[in-house]
């Protein structure tokens, strides 16, 4: 006989005597589960069923046990409810970078005594001008001297493809063979050619895995604040932003009604793609593609900063501005020269004049 068939002839016996009326502690099945019971089955102090459903919830306890969760972990699963709703933007909300942010922001407003407006724009001003624009003078010091290999380059790759020709004819190889020799020799040349002069292209990529995280980091803080989500001293930060505007839009919680900020946002960045693109002389395709993929970025974004509070549209356009000084000041002949960028063949005296002459052919002399 299995357990399960004895289990439930004990239950039937028992059930038997309880109809008639015989007590409990005479039926030999009870008094056998009655001593399992005790061994084994014991009571569970921190659960009790409800008698209402078949759901179980926690009973008071009289010691609280620390999480071995992380302080962001724990956020974001309180945030994100019981259904487990909100997910990844929760965890990142309640992330250590984004608390970061948060204290970087609410430290500069309490240090200077600013209004939230003022402290949006000096915060994106220092933080551009101190972590970017260093990592973008490097990234065209880099550029400069990539720019600067390419007459060597070019004279490696002539060299090389006569030696792969004259092995090819004399060895016998195939096309193939001798493409996929050229291109392996040559690789290993110019790799040799960045380490020669320590100006792998990749290095000037740096600037890209700084400035997004960070833009993201301080957009989900300004979020933070704007939505009630971040406190200081016991209130809300929302308050306070709630009156920190300035000229049309007065509350940074709310959303820019006139469009003004979501539409300046949007001209800000796509004059910076038209001044990359028309420093670029026969692009690839797949630059090309690129700047055509950041121009549809650019337009993407002005409904999006209709969406979301007043706040956030004014850090971005405060780093959009800080991008296009940044990007006409690296132009300049004598910023160049002071930060040791090397000069190249395509450098101008006057590049502002040439700029603006070109801007003036591709968009308003075009017939």
């Amino acid at each position: 006989m299995g357990f399960g068939a004895c289990a439930r002839r004990l239950l039937r016996a028992e059930h038997s005597s309880t109809l008639r009326g015989g007590a409990p502690g005479l039926c030999p099945g009870r008094a056998m589960l009655h001593r399992l019971g005790t061994r084994w089955l014991r009571p569970l102090p921190a659960l009790q069923l409800d008698a209402r459903g078949p759901l179980l919830k926690l009973a008071p306890t009289f010691g609280v046990k620390r999480s071995v969760l992380p302080a962001w972990a724990v956020a974001s699963v309180s945030a994100a409810g019981p259904g487990g709703a909100g997910g990844w933007y929760e965890a990142l909300a309640a992330s250590a970078p984004v608390q970061g942010a948060e204290v970087v922001l609410h430290g500069a407003h309490a240090a200077t005594g600013l209004p939230w407006w003022g402290t949006i724009l000096l915060t994106t001003v220092a933080l551009r001008g101190a972590v970017t624009l260093p990592l973008a003078a490097y990234q065209h010091y880099i550029l400069a001297k990539v720019e600067n290999l390419q007459p060597e380059i070019k004279n490696i790759a002539r060299h090389l493809n006569q030696e792969v020709a004259i092995n090819a004819n004399r060895l016998g190889w195939s096309k193939k063979v001798a493409r996929l020799t050229y291109l392996k020799n040559m690789r290993r040349l110019v790799s040799e050619l960045y380490i020669r002069d320590n100006c792998h292209p990749f290095k000037a990529t740096v600037l890209v895995w700084i400035q997004l995280p960070m833009w993201i980091f301080m957009s989900v803080a300004l979020r933070n604040f704007s939505t009630g989500a971040a406190h200081s001293q016991g209130f809300p930060i929302q308050e306070q932003l709630a009156t920190g505007g300035v000229l049309w839009f007065p509350d940074l919680t709310a959303q820019d009604s006139t469009w003004i900020l979501p539409v300046s946002v949007g001209v800000i960045n796509l004059l910076i793609v038209e001044i990359f693109a028309l420093q670029k002389i026969g692009m690839s395709r797949f630059q090309t593609y690129i700047t055509y993929f950041v121009r549809a970025v650019s337009v993407l974004m002005i409904p999006i900063a209709a969406t979301v509070p007043s706040s956030l549209v004014l850090y971005w356009l405060c780093s959009s501005i800080m991008g296009l000084s940044q990007n006409l000041l690296l132009r300049s002949p004598g910023f160049r020269r002071f930060c040791r960028i090397p000069s190249t063949k395509l450098d101008s005296d006057t590049p502002y004049k040439d700029l603006f002459a070109a801007f003036h052919a591709k968009f308003i002399s075009r017939k």
